[in-house]
């Protein structure tokens, strides 16, 4: 039975032209980002609808910044998003290896091979892969930490920015974490990025505890507080408004006294209930009175108004406190615990940082220009991802496509053992494997096919250690990546490995593609008068 009449509103590609077509999709996005893996790698100028400009280096970025329509190129997009939220970095490489593997997989089908049969061979192969990678890997000791951050940083800015970035990111990755019975966990979330325009990347520190562009709400609070308690409300310190269209009649001059009298009141039993529970820190999602601020001042109780609710939440995380709706529901068991609280200013701006408990990081980002603000921004994020990943899992692996190169040549030899046509699909992924190595010499201006060879050859003639030798870009040949200081986490290698393979197993087994067509768009008609 014809499928015309079910599918009558629907284009249809099926067979090799479908896997074509999303493979051509998968190497135009790899090409887009490219050029921007390595230390020699290229920036990328992002323009939005609006005109606004963004110039980065960052993989992540320039994906999830296009404007792409395709489902495969998304699938390969969200691939890289996963990878970025997981090991915050290798997400260029991810995308690589992946279009890769599809390439080297397209040339198998075109000689028979089934894609159902490559896809077991990649299996296969990832699944011995991440066995090698455990014997590969380096157990690292405390300066391997700042090694590994300036790694991840490499390509991203000068130098000097690279090295201070690194830092500032170790240091906070060990101001936030934390031990629990399951081991060390360190969340980058609860390090607060504060951009400030002007200066020099140089001005860009790390200060402890959260800190806040705010003032305290009256002059008499006191400006430094000691340890105490803190109360976090989603809401304010306000009189009460009329619901919808009511009037008061008022007959008297004492009525509307009265009236006012008991809005006071209710004011002051908010800031009674604050002093019976202790607090000696207020912050609010909403306003607070004017009344109720010289009532919070007299009872020596420090106050902040306009909190955003994102910062509200890092307050809640790090001194162990409850949001509450109201402060006349507030209990005991809702109260945070703070180290000190104290109001700064800094040039013109008044800053408020409040030092917790659990600890917690505020990098003030500094930069000449808007442009190289969000890029400090970005790198320092990516640098504090690698680091926190480092205090939870502290092993590393070779940078500089050693690790690659090294699978690729045990895969191969792996393969060997492999009787049926899925011996084929590994050697494709190991071949896959060494687009890293081949894109960094290619990116820094080598002959790609002569360097990976030279660092093959190396591998092989280098002694015990040997899978440590990967690609010294700067002295442009082959090197000891552990003396050279080229380190990567484990954990973002063995996690960019996983999610290249799981994107070009997905897009390996789609054989069918339907697009709903799209009726044109009439223009509206004006009538005529």
């Amino acid at each position: 039975m014809s499928d015309a009449p079910i599918l009558k509103d629907t284009e249809r590609t099926t067979g090799r032209s479908a896997l074509q077509n999303n493979i051509q999709a998968a190497m135009a996005l790899a090409g887009a980002v490219r050029s921007t893996l390595g230390p020699r790698g290229l920036d990328k100028l992002l323009i939005d609808d609006d005109g606004r400009t963004l110039v980065t280096n960052d993989g992540v970025t320039v994906l999830e910044s296009a404007k792409v329509e395709h489902p495969v190129a998304r699938m390969m997009i969200n691939a890289s998003s996963v990878q970025d939220k997981i090991a915050r970095d290798g997400t260029t490489s991810t995308v690589l290896m992946s279009a890769e593997m599809l390439q080297n997989a397209w040339h198998l089908v075109t000689q028979d091979v089934h894609p159902a049969i490559i896809a077991r061979g990649f299996r296969m192969a990832e699944a011995y892969a991440h066995e090698v990678l455990i014997e590969l890997a380096l157990h690292s000791e405390h300066h391997h930490r700042l090694l590994a951050a300036q790694t991840s940083l490499a390509g991203k800015g000068h130098q000097s920015m690279q090295l201070l970035l690194a830092q500032l990111a170790v240091d906070a990755a060990e101001a936030i974490q934390m031990n629990t019975p399951a081991g060390i966990v360190a969340d980058p979330t609860r390090v607060k990025i504060l951009p400030q325009s002007g200066g020099s990347i140089g001005d860009t520190r790390l200060v402890t505890g959260l800190v806040l562009a705010k003032n305290r709400i009256h002059e008499d609070m006191p400006r430094v507080a000691g340890a105490g308690k803190i109360l976090l409300v989603d809401g304010g310190i306000e009189r009460r408004s009329m619901k919808n269209d009511m009037k008061i009649n008022v007959t008297s001059p004492g009525v509307l006294e009265s009236f006012r009298a008991k809005e006071v009141e209710l004011l002051q039993q908010q800031v009674e209930h604050l002093k019976e529970l202790g607090i000696g820190l207020l912050a609010c999602k909403e306003g607070i009175d004017e009344e109720a601020r010289v009532l919070l001042a007299k009872a020596g109780i420090q106050a902040f108004r306009r909190v955003a609710r994102s910062d509200l939440d890092l307050l809640a995380r790090g001194c162990g406190a409850t949001l509450v709706s109201e402060i006349k529901r507030s209990k005991a068991s809702d109260l945070g615990a703070f180290i000190s609280s104290k109001n700064e200013t800094w040039g013109s701006v008044a800053h408020w940082i409040v030092e917790t408990e659990e600890g917690g990081a505020t990098l003030i980002a500094c930069g000449s220009t808007e442009t190289v603000l969000g890029e400090v921004e970005r790198s320092f994020a990516d640098a504090l991802g690698v680091a926190c990943r480092m205090l939870e899992d502290s092993r590393l692996m070779a940078g500089g496509g050693a690790t690659h190169v090294a699978l690729a040549r045990r895969l191969r030899r792996y393969a060997e053992s492999i009787p049926g046509r899925e011996q084929l699909g590994a050697e494709a992924f190991a071949d896959a494997l060494e687009v890293i190595p081949r894109v960094l010499a290619e990116n820094a201006g080598l002959d790609p096919i002569d360097t990976l060879l030279q660092l093959v050859a190396a591998q092989v003639n280098g002694g015990d250690d040997s899978h440590y030798i990967g690609l010294d870009l700067l002295n442009r040949r082959p090197a000891n990546m552990v003396e050279q200081g080229i380190l990567e986490p484990y954990l973002i290698t063995r996690q960019s490995i996983a999610g290249a393979t799981e994107a070009a197993i997905s897009i390996l087994r789609i054989d069918d593609v339907l697009w709903a067509r799209q009726d044109p768009t009439m223009a509206e008609v004006p009538e005529m008068e």
